[in-house]
């Protein structure tokens, strides 16, 4: 009995890391993102993740999927979840030249 219950502890823990693994990672390294654009679902999370050695600010002011992460340090990272679908225009509000685009999907 005990091995069952190990069993489908392996299984659920294995279900966790599986949708952890759908998260898109966005890094910001040279003052640039790491992508021009990328594509998740409704509802996904991006991880942005300053790999860079001076600090971010990354926003959105597109309708449905404003955000602002404010200043971050270098080493740091923050989960944004997009809700509508549509194009969504990152910036980096500090680095102007730091620009990409989210597609949410359905």
């Amino acid at each position: 009995m005990r091995t069952i219950a190990l069993f489908t502890c392996v299984i659920v823990a294995g279900f966790s890391v599986g949708a952890y693994a759908a998260t898109e990672i966005v890094h910001q390294q040279g003052r640039a993102f790491s992508a021009e654009s990328i594509t998740v679902k409704k509802g996904e999370a991006v991880t942005f993740l300053n790999d860079d050695t001076v600090p971010h600010n990354i926003m959105s002011a597109s309708k449905g999927n404003e955000f602002n992460l404010g200043s971050q340090a270098p080493g740091t990272s923050t989960d944004v979840s997009f809700k509508e679908p549509g194009d969504v225009q990152v910036i980096c509000a500090i680095h102007p030249r730091m620009k990409m685009m989210v597609k949410v999907t359905d």
